[in-house]
């Protein structure tokens, strides 16, 4: 959500300066202080706008003239994946911001099904509209830097990117790692964690990196031997997405969003079943040209600058 809130905000106004003004909180504003900003504040200061749009899954209540971005409502379908609070608040919201909503934009024809049937949306007021990747994620990217960086210059690894949540199910790569020591491959996982998640610490086969500065990503996704994100719930899977435009070869879930996005680039497994997880990302290394090749060209369609020109059509439609 912050990726998309960042490319957007960069994009739409270079795309059409007339129409957008971006409105950013104080920085004392961060984090759950956002939230009041969000419904007192904004409210207010837009009062003039034709329409107020929302990237990140919230919107302010006080209104109809909202375009939200709802990336998935994962804590409706399994609340057991984040604290009690955290789902009080968004049953709370979630169902009153997409009823309010002028229209509702999902980033996946899963997530697009999962608010009309979750949230009871009419399917003609949710438009999909994928998200991107930028250019810097490229085989080409700086791999020895980001080794150096993090420390990962004795080894081969494989890679996922996954914040420890219980959703993301890292546990399942017990046996994956395992496996990929006993010939001579690291598993590395980069992601923190938040207070509204349930955690899912990875199994102490895993060498977690913690965040990893965005600066370092790119290089880090190019220098893996293969990416793997056994994730239960995705409403697009943009780690999944990097780590193709990357050249690396994925192994990801066979459920949510994940198909989508990644089609026949990669090898799509039950995330419950850890001898399929393990077994795929063996082939991947052993087939890892193949793998390689494959992964840019499903990529390639999927930029920054395509989802801001299909937001951009969305808020014309509004606006007409």
């Amino acid at each position: 959500m912050e990726r998309w809130a960042r490319e957007l905000s960069a994009r739409l106004p270079v795309l059409a300066p007339a129409r957008y003004v971006v409105a950013r909180p104080p920085g004392a504003f961060a984090h759950r202080a956002g939230h009041a900003w969000e419904q007192l504040v904004l409210p207010v200061s837009a009062r003039r706008a034709a329409a107020i749009l929302c990237p990140a899954n919230l919107a302010p209540l006080a209104g109809r003239r909202n375009v939200v971005v709802l990336h998935d409502v994962a804590p409706l379908r399994e609340p057991g994946w984040y604290s009690d609070l955290y789902v009080k608040w968004q049953r709370a919201v979630l169902p009153q911001i997409a009823k309010r909503a002028a229209k509702v934009i999902a980033p996946s024809a899963f997530s697009k099904a999962e608010v009309v049937e979750l949230l009871g949306v009419p399917d003609s007021r949710v438009a999909v509209v994928p998200g991107g990747v930028d250019a810097r994620f490229t085989p080409s990217a700086d791999a020895a830097g980001a080794r150096r960086a993090l420390g990962l210059e004795d080894k081969d690894y494989v890679l996922t990117v996954a914040s420890r949540t219980a959703r993301k199910n890292l546990n399942v790569l017990d046996l994956a790692a395992r496996r990929l020591a006993a010939r001579g491959v690291a598993l590395v996982a980069a992601g923190g964690d938040r207070p509204q998640f349930r955690d899912d610490a990875p199994t102490a086969g895993v060498r977690t990196l913690g965040h990893v500065d965005d600066a370092l990503l790119p290089g880090l996704y190019a220098g893996a031997a293969a990416f793997v994100l056994p994730s239960l719930y995705e409403g697009f899977g943009l780690t999944a997405l990097e780590a193709l435009a990357a050249g690396v070869p994925v192994v990801a879930a066979d459920r949510g969003a994940l198909p989508e996005v990644c089609g026949d680039a990669a090898q799509l497994v039950d995330p419950t079943d850890a001898e399929a997880v393990a077994a795929a990302l063996e082939r991947a290394l052993d087939d890892r040209e193949a793998w390689r090749a494959a992964g840019p060209p499903q990529a390639a369609p999927l930029t920054w600058d395509a989802t801001a020109r299909g937001v951009d059509a969305v808020l014309s439609e509004v606006l007409a």
